[in-house]
Order: structure tokens, then sequence, then C-alpha cells
């Protein structure tokens, strides 16, 4: 029996932390490794990079060869060429010779440049310039599929945070370079994934956009209350603790199940209660969630129009279709029909509100919380 806690948040949940998705897990794992592509769409804290690093670490090296690269640092096209190679060639090998050897053979057009930390077996970065008229973007985006040649084995590249690539500059460019050369190749799988919903569905739902049927599209849903119950009571029951199957529900009540967040709020209340969980301490433990994320709620609510918080106070409030009514636009001051469609694309691209034909709801659960709690009027 272990007296740490059982839970983890803010970090992908892998080994013991993850739970369920396990129709999820042999549908991605087949994919990846018999080369097809996938995107993986959800809104945020739906458990998305855990799913990923769940399976490829699962995935025998001697099969494929998996590469993880979050795309949010990257703010323009040279960003993500330079972090691409970095984790490409980092990842592939764990030789020091070799990862040199790489990068001069199938990088020769960009000379790169090496600079190492204390440890150079496992702290370095690649830096380099290019001409773009001297094919060098080509050589990186083929790099994978040149290493997984020489080592014959498949890479399955995985791209967290994919949708940043709709801020690059002149991205439709990009977009076609990148599945140009993608397209083509026979030994590198590809994993493409992000927390903007509204964005990833653009890039890969909209057939006009370059990625369009680029691979298997997966559409994650929650994790139903079920699985969430059991798993907390197992892991209260392992370190000693009890927790009742109510209990454990109600933590997924307030969370509406979002993985980050079941994780998340379970990790308080453990550390709360003793031997025996109670509902005092469960409450205590959503009031100091919704304390510490006060603030950011605050700022989040600051940035909004007075008409996009009140529609935001309806949709907390339960109101999920019909703002046209004029009960609801009465109400929440929404001020007319016309306005409210404004209002929702509005939120859509801030990516607070998620659609589902005509119904809404809101992407933060806490935020949805504490809206009800301390926002409503």
């Amino acid at each position: 029996m272990t007296t740490e806690n059982p839970f983890v948040f803010g970090k992908a949940a892998e080994g013991n932390y993850f739970t369920d998705r396990i129709e999820d897990s042999k549908r991605l794992k087949a994919n990846l490794t018999h080369g097809i592509n996938t995107i993986l769409i959800s809104p945020r804290r739906w458990g998305k990079t855990s799913l990923v690093k769940r399976v490829i670490g699962d995935i025998d090296r001697e099969v494929a060869i998996p590469v993880f690269l979050d795309v949010f640092q990257c703010k323009s096209d040279y960003d993500f060429y330079q972090s691409f190679a970095n984790a490409v060639i980092r990842q592939t090998s764990n030789r020091f010779d070799e990862w040199i050897e790489i990068a001069k053979t199938f990088l020769s057009n960009i000379t790169p440049k090496f600079s190492f930390g204390s440890d150079p077996m496992n702290d370095f970065s690649l830096s380099f310039e290019w001409n773009p008229d001297n094919n060098s973007e080509t050589d990186i985006l083929q790099l994978p599929e040149k290493i997984a040649q020489k080592k014959n084995v498949r890479i399955i590249v995985c791209l967290d945070e994919f949708q940043q690539i709709a801020d690059f500059n002149d991205s439709l460019t990009f977009q076609k370079k990148l599945r140009t050369i993608w397209q083509h190749q026979q030994n590198v799988t590809y994993c493409l994934f992000g927390s903007k919903k509204h964005l990833m569905e653009n890039i890969f739902n909209d057939k006009g956009m370059p990625f369009y049927k680029f691979g298997d599209m997966m559409f994650l849903k929650k994790i139903p209350t079920e699985e969430w119950t059991r798993f907390i009571c197992d892991k209260f029951r392992e370190t000693g603790k009890t927790i009742t199957p109510a209990q454990a529900s109600k933590i997924c009540e307030a969370t509406e199940n979002l993985s980050s967040y079941v994780q998340h709020l379970s990790w308080v209340v453990w550390y709360k209660s003793a031997k025996v969980v109670t509902d005092k301490d469960i409450n205590s433990a959503i009031n100091d969630i919704l304390e510490q994320n006060t603030i950011f709620f605050q700022r989040e609510v600051e940035q909004l129009t007075e008409h996009q918080f009140n529609f935001l106070k309806a949709v907390a409030n339960g109101v999920s279709s019909g703002f046209s009514s004029k009960d609801v636009i009465r109400k929440y001051r929404l001020e007319s029909s016309a306005n409210i469609q404004a209002v929702k694309k509005a939120l859509i691209k801030k990516d607070i509100i998620d659609t589902d034909g005509t119904s809404v709801s809101l992407n933060d659960s806490l935020f949805k919380l504490w809206l009800r709690r301390d926002r409503n009027q």
C-alpha cells in the first residue's frame, strides 16, 4: 500500500494514473502501427495527450519508433522546422554520434549547428539557417522518412497542439507543403491532435483545406461516470482510504467528467481527507479549486463584452438552445437574435463554448461552476 497521492494533474496521465479509453487505445494503436494517419479531435482537458502517450508507450520500438512534439511554442514555420528536426533526431536515436551523422547526412543543405548543455548525451539543441530556394524545408519534412528507411523501421510522429499552425503567416501555403510531402511517405505515420476543437475541424474537416481526408478522424468522448467512479474508488482503496461510489460520482458531476479536472479534484479530496472521505471534504476541495482558478476566470471575463458575458451566464444556468426566444433575450439582456449569432461565433473562436447541432455548452466545467456560484446575477 502506498501513501503517495494516487492522482495526477497538470501533466499527461501516464502509467497507473491512466484509466479507461480501452477501445480508443486499441483503435489508435492499430492505426499507428499499420500506417494509418490519425487525427484526434475533442475539446480541452479530455485526455488526448494522455491517450497518445499511453499508446505510443506500449508500442515495441522494434515495431515503430515514436516521435512526440508539442507545437504550442512554435510561432512560425521556422520555429516548426527547427523543433521538428530537433525532435526527430533526438527521439529516433540515443547515440550522440548518430545524431550528428543523421544531421550531416540528411540535412546537408542546411549546415546544422549543435549546442550542448552539461550533459551532451541528452542535453542538446539544433539550430540552422537555410535558403528556401535550395529545398531545405523539404529535407526537414522528409527527415523521418529517410531515418525510417535507414533503420528499416516505422516512425510514428505525434504532433500535439497541431492547430497552432493555423496562426502562422501564410498558413495555407505551409499546410500545403506539409500535406504534399507527408502524404507520399511510406514508412511514417502521423498522429495530429490539438485542444482547440473548432480550429482542428477547420483544418481537417473542410473540403477546401490541404489536410482534408488526411487520415482517420477520431472524435474522443468523455470517459463515462461509471468508469471514473470505479477508478477513483480503487485508487482511494489502494492507498488505505475509503470513498463511496456516490461521493466519487459527485466529483464527476462537479467536473462534468473532464479528465484533467476529475484527476485534479480527486487529488485535492485525497489530500484533504482522513481515512474516510466526507461530503465536507469534497465541498471544501471544490471551493479550493474554484478559488485557485478565480484569477484566471476573472481575466477571462474581463476580455468579454457585456453580451458575451450575459450569454455565458445563460449557458452556465442551463440554457443550451433557444437563445433567440424573447424570454431568454429579456432575462439575460442579449439584445437581439441577430446579435446572439455574432456573440456565439466570437465565443467559439475564443474556444470558450462548443456547439453540437443546435446545443451550446461551456468547454470548461469549472468555469461554468464558477459562473453559477460567484457571477450569476
